[in-house]
């Protein structure tokens, strides 16, 4: 997706974002020097280290070494994606992302619909606190323990009595409010049955004398409700349905409030329920989500991995919840990359998060999820509660059972700590196991493909080395990038066999088109290149030399060590050409220019 978005609205969103102002605005930073000072907001310190430029638009922290523009600093300390993080900038300025960016449909998310959504909100809080038929939602709120402040930070509501309310108060007879009702999931239509009276709308309300609870994006937008009935009405629980802001396999609820919560996330604990969430919130357990009436998905653990190195999924203790454990296990199992970790925890009989927390207190209600399993132990006792250990046959089963899953992990440490471990559990060698899981290294993680740009890994080799001059020239555009003003045609280096030169040119052929770029403008042309990280680690290289005018100096003397390769090169070629075949008229112009200009110098 984030390929989608132009290029040039990228370079036009940067332009408008002052890094030094965006930071500012979340980690208080100081002016020292020609730079901005602050204790990194990514690793723990006393000292401040992380440094951001102005002139660059880029941080870099001397400490840990993360380093980047706007967009990367959002990236990491908002946990947003890309596009995310584009969108965000886009909004401080002003700009709209073109529509391109989220999907070839037009017209796929309306402002106004959010807008919408956020008034029915407010409309259901109101009538939690106003509405004479509330008292029961009420009590049971109060019941719960949820205090005035949870129930505002979650927007806790009430869906009064009756039919029609959203459709009058937000509707308010105005059509086009009533039809976006309607897409939103808010309004249902009557059958034609009942639609054909004179005296009744088309439409009437979805929720109905519920406790409402509001799910949100990740900009705190309402997308779509939950209502939990307190009667004996049903369903107990109701949803919006599937609409063009609300995918239910994409989204969480108590999502935005845990990142609004908690500014470093070290661990996310997944929730069945609405109430669970709010109720650990009110215990000061910040971090838990709910799924919203569907398993937990590939994607829904792509965003929390994002966040965090740790999921914890709760589940009930009998085979309903061990059932859809195992479906959150399968679905994690090509989301667990280096260094991510899945956990599970089963509650006692009888108990859910809600009472469980109420029970023990947050203390032991942690000391509780310590005791969850990991990954590779729920997995292996789950198969292996399907065969015979004690036989041949069994272990051999348990073998065949694991391959469809084992297959789905990325190959890296797990995978290979996993083949270790069914190793150990069916009492064979790994040198013979692995054919039987059609793996043919006994360590998968080395038979990873390398990096396919050779210019990126042979550069990256080398970093420790003495900078080759193609190298330094580059650290020196990157910083002062003024420098490409006067470097002349860069194509005339194309054909020279040197390492990092190709990059060198895209990057002379990029500055000279726009000699007004900084260094984080520069680097977001290769966000999402595999060079970014090597041109990130460069335009933070300490220089030896920190006089402009001997930089200047030193850069065209590179220069001009270029132009001499590439006419030695040049008039090789031309006096292989003579031996072989002669000469054209132009070709011994250009030969015998060469020979002077050779001479010359």
């Amino acid at each position: 997706m984030a390929g989608m978005i132009p290029r040039e609205f990228i370079d036009e969103v940067l332009a408008y974002t002052d890094i030094v102002e965006l930071i500012d605005s979340r980690v208080p930073l100081k002016r020292s020097g020609a730079n901005h000072m602050a204790c990194c907001p990514f690793h723990g310190e006393k000292t401040p280290s992380f440094s951001v430029s102005q002139p660059k638009q880029f941080y870099h922290c001397f400490g840990c070494g993360v380093s980047g523009n706007a967009i990367n600093f959002l990236m990491e300390y908002e946990h947003l994606s890309f596009v995310e993080s584009i969108e965000e900038l886009a909004q401080m300025a002003g700009m709209q992302v073109p529509k391109i960016a989220y999907t070839n449909e037009p017209q796929k998310q309306s402002p106004e619909q959010f807008e919408l959504l956020d008034q029915v909100s407010n409309y259901y809080q109101y009538q939690l606190n106003h509405h004479s038929q509330a008292q029961q939602v009420q009590h049971y709120v109060q019941q719960r323990g949820l205090s005035p402040e949870i129930v505002k930070r979650f927007g806790l509501g009430f869906s009064p009595p009756g039919w029609e309310n959203v459709l009058n108060v937000i509707g308010a007879g105005d059509q086009n409010k009533i039809q976006a009702l309607f897409d939103t999931g808010m309004l249902i239509k009557r059958d034609e049955a009942h639609s054909g009276h004179s005296n009744k709308s088309p439409y009437y309300d979805r929720f109905r004398e519920r406790l409402m609870f509001p799910i949100r994006d990740r900009r705190g937008r309402t997308i779509a409700f939950g209502g939990r009935i307190l009667g004996d009405g049903k369903p107990k629980y109701l949803n919006s349905p599937e609409t063009r802001l609300f995918h239910k396999g994409q989204e969480l609820y108590g999502l935005f409030e845990l990142k609004q919560a908690l500014r470093k996330i070290e661990k996310i604990l997944v929730v069945e329920g609405y109430m669970d969430v709010v109720s650990l919130a009110q215990f000061d357990i910040n971090y838990s989500v709910a799924t919203l009436g569907t398993a937990t998905t590939a994607e829904h653990l792509q965003k929390l991995f994002r966040l965090c190195d740790e999921v914890f999924f709760c589940f009930d203790g009998d085979r309903a919840g061990r059932d859809a454990a195992w479906r959150a296990m399968n679905n994690a199992l090509p989301a667990i990359k280096p260094g991510k970790q899945a956990r599970f925890m089963f509650l006692p009989d009888g108990e859910d998060p809600d009472t469980l927390v109420r029970e023990k207190g947050k203390t032991g209600f942690e000391a509780e999820m310590t005791q969850a399993m990991t990954f590779s132990e729920f997995f292996f006792d789950s198969l292996m509660k399907q065969v015979n250990m004690d036989s041949l046959d069994g272990r051999s089963k348990l073998i065949d059972l694991s391959k469809p899953y084992l297959e789905k992990i990325q190959e890296g440490a797990f995978l290979t700590l996993m083949i270790a471990r069914l190793s150990e559990l069916a009492d064979i060698e790994k040198a013979s196991l692995l054919p039987l899981l059609g793996i043919k290294s006994a360590t998968p993680e080395r038979s990873r493909k390398a990096p396919q740009d050779k210019a990126f890994n042979s550069s990256m080799g080398q970093t420790r080395q003495a900078p080759s001059p193609v190298k330094k020239a580059i650290t020196y555009l990157l910083q002062y990038p003024n420098l490409a003003e006067n470097a002349g045609d860069p194509g005339r280096f194309l054909s020279l066999e040197i390492e990092d030169i190709g990059l060198f040119v895209q990057l002379l052929d990029l500055l000279q088109n726009d000699p007004h770029l900084t260094t984080a403008r520069i680097l977001a042309h290769w966000q999402n290149s595999t060079q970014h990280q090597y041109l990130a680690a460069l335009a933070v290289e300490p220089l030896l030399i920190t006089d402009e005018q001997a930089i200047s100096c030193e850069f065209n003397e590179t220069l001009q060590l270029l132009t001499r390769q590439y006419q030695q090169q040049r008039l090789t070629q031309l006096e292989r050409k003579e031996r072989n075949q002669g000469l054209g008229a132009l070709e011994k112009k250009e030969y015998v220019q060469m020979l002077l200009s050779i001479k010359s110098d």
